[in-house]
């Protein structure tokens, strides 16, 4: 088994964060958004940078790195399954889905290989889908609007959302400090 990293950090203020609060690009000064659908989607912007944050650096063998057997879980394979995952929400209010990005059943990981090509579209496809999911919602900010065959409602949309890439922030921080021991915030 090898040696653990050391843990670091590349903030000076607070040593246990990823970035000093100064350089963090998810701060921003002044209030919070007004209302609830602003609220949402500053929450998921900062959530989607941190992801980005995570990977930031690495190169296609780190990010590839799976974390302990028999997981597959990676961060490019989260940059991956992100993207097939915001495609599939879109999948659920649209009358013609789109098929899967990657092929079958947890081939988004299976398929995050040491491979800048790799790399290179994973992010390629995450800020497509992420782009093409927010521009479908922009034309829906009634938040209690029910949208599509399942009548999912925007809100509910949303806080799904919010929730997919808050977990996996939180593997990816995991991930991150196994690869090279820099903590996450």
């Amino acid at each position: 088994m090898s040696t653990p990293p050391g843990r670091w950090s590349r903030a000076t203020v607070y040593p246990d964060m990823w970035v000093d609060p100064a350089e963090d690009p998810r701060n921003t000064d002044g209030v919070s958004p007004d209302g609830e659908l602003a609220t949402l989607q500053d929450y998921l912007a900062d959530y989607r940078l941190t992801l980005l944050l995570k990977c930031e650096g690495l190169d296609a063998a780190q990010l590839a790195r799976r974390s302990v057997p028999p997981s597959t879980m990676s961060l490019l394979g989260l940059l991956r399954h992100l993207a097939e995952v915001e495609r599939d929400w879109r999948n659920w209010i649209t009358a013609e889905p789109l098929p899967r990005l990657y092929g079958g059943h947890d081939t988004d990981f299976d398929g995050a290989v040491a491979d800048q090509a790799v790399v290179a579209a994973a992010y390629a496809d995450l800020a497509r889908e992420q782009a093409a999911t927010d521009a479908l919602l922009a034309d829906h900010p009634d938040l209690g609007e029910r949208l599509g065959a399942r009548g999912i409602a925007v809100r509910e949309l949303l806080v799904h959302r919010l929730e997919e890439y808050a977990r996996h922030c939180g593997h990816a921080d995991l991930l991150r400090e196994c690869i090279d021991g820099r903590v996450g915030q």
